[in-house]
């Protein structure tokens, strides 16, 4: 974890407190960080543990992916719902119940007998993180203000970067030392260190006394449901098969009942329809989708391209990327605290075209090279644009709408991030289908339309950013 949050002094309270309303700023702050630890390090840790786990439980090729994917797919569709509970019924609440569920399916996942049983906990697993990820958002966008948002959330990104890099050489030391199911074990005093925290210091938000809005709720979460099942089909089979348009075509008619639905509803919507009046609030969507979507490209097809074309091993295909989470890291601080200080127009379009530059970089990449020389520059720049853009996106999805939708808004920009990870995945099968010469090409294709995707997301944030409506929204 982020080390400078373990001593809580008085001095460390008044520095973070300045601009917020809480009576334990660092503390809260510290709860947050436990909880979305937990869906962070699971997201990063399992891959390295799917073949043992396949070998263990007697799982075929077609079955093992569906490890991630059961994980995935009620993660995905249940954000929006889990970030509106939380304005509703409490975002303390909601993040407790998050983090419970989470811990009971863990150890579910430990104890599994066979595969059926892991799938049925790993799906449990991702209701608990859709319930704790935007809730744990929503308590940092409602506890502080001004320049002490920035920091807090930037601190928030920083644990989450740092989290996710630990998880494969934490995974794959378990899984040689101790066996697969110590990665599920290892979340139990993690959340019972989060649950301690949030109960004894995170001050109860939200709680609107309006009722929720549980049509919009259902056909929100029925619709991203469909929409995720289609793109995690395309993306495991690398191609789109007629399970994958009837899903698109179900999720699209779905979504656009929620949207006449939530129209109806007005000021009484799970997610008012105002909110997409406002120009910030749509260009950062975009924005995230864009991002998020070139992102996840790199993600899946980096350590392939390193294994079958530069014959790097598994764990040296990791440690290839962990330069990548350490600036976002070191840096994700930084860059919150100076975007609640200038707005986050400008770090919102630098950061994402530094992105696309360092994807630039990345399509002249030679996988049989130095590492030094062929691979890192194009990970270090890459790395050090979304440095720039991580915390103030996350700060300013969170001005951009009213106190009350802090967490519908966390779980909105949170669904659109995963939906352009998954897209990005599926497009991924060109390469990951490729061998020899054509895979390198086909590499090259990639980086390049991540490229493009990263440079208009900066483009958009110039556009419908500006430093006026970001420190007054």
């Amino acid at each position: 974890m982020n080390a400078t949050l373990t001593p809580v002094s008085d001095h460390g309270q008044a520095q973070v407190g300045a601009g917020s309303a809480v009576r334990h700023p660092n503390w809260t702050i510290a709860a947050t960080m436990l909880a979305s630890s937990l869906a962070f390090i699971d997201g990063s840790v399992t891959n390295v543990a799917l073949p043992a786990i396949g070998t263990t439980l007697d799982g075929d090729a077609a079955a093992v992916p569906w490890i991630i994917n059961a994980y995935l797919l009620p993660l995905s569709a249940l954000l929006l719902l889990g970030g509106a509970a939380g304005d509703h019924f409490g975002r303390r609440r909601m993040l407790t119940l998050g983090i419970v569920l989470f811990a009971l399916a863990s150890a579910g996942c430990a104890l599994a007998p066979n595969l059926p049983v892991l799938l049925a906990a790993r799906a449990a697993q991702g209701v608990g993180a859709a319930i704790l990820m935007p809730n744990s958002l929503g308590i940092l966008g409602s506890s502080f203000e001004g320049e002490a948002r920035g920091r807090a959330i930037g601190t928030w990104a920083a644990a989450g970067a740092i989290a996710s890099a630990i998880g494969p050489p934490l995974g794959g030391w378990l899984v040689e030392t101790v066996g697969w199911r110590a990665i599920f074990y290892l979340n139990l005093p993690v959340a019972f260190a989060a649950i301690v925290v949030a109960r004894r210091y995170v001050a109860e938000s939200g709680r609107s006394p309006q009722q929720l809005d549980w049509r919009g709720a259902l056909l929100a979460t029925s619709a991203l449901g469909a929409l995720t099942w289609a793109l995690t089909l395309w993306s495991s089979r690398h191609a789109a098969s007629s399970g994958t348009w009837i899903g698109l075509g179900a999720g699209l008619a779905l979504l656009a009942a929620f949207l006449w639905t939530e129209h109806r509803a007005g000021d009484r919507a799970m997610m008012p329809l105002t909110l997409f009046a406002s120009r910030p609030f749509v260009g950062l969507s975009v924005l995230t989708l864009l991002l998020y979507g070139a992102l996840g490209g790199l993600l899946v097809s980096i350590p392939y391209l390193l294994i079958v074309g530069g014959s790097y091993s598994p764990s040296e295909a990791g440690f290839a990327l962990l330069p990548f989470s350490i600036v976002i890291g070191v840096a994700s601080r930084l860059a919150g605290r100076l975007a609640e200080r200038i707005g986050p127009r400008w770090p919102l379009t630098l950061g994402p075209l530094v992105t696309g530059m360092g994807f630039l970089v990345m399509s002249r990449i030679d996988p049989s090279a130095s590492y030094w020389t062929g691979v890192l520059p194009g990970i270090a720049i890459v790395a050090l644009g979304m440095a720039g853009a991580v915390a103030p996106l996350t700060t300013a999805v969170l001005a951009s709408v009213d106190d009350r939708h802090t967490g519908t808004a966390s779980g909105f920009n949170s669904a659109i991030a995963r939906t352009g990870g998954l897209i990005a995945t599926a497009l991924a099968g060109a390469v990951i289908t490729a061998s020899g010469a054509a895979l390198i090409g086909q590499f090259r294709t990639a980086a390049l339309a991540a490229a493009v995707s990263a440079i208009a997301a900066g483009l958009t944030a110039f556009f419908t950013l500006d430093r006026k409506a970001a420190k007054t929204a």
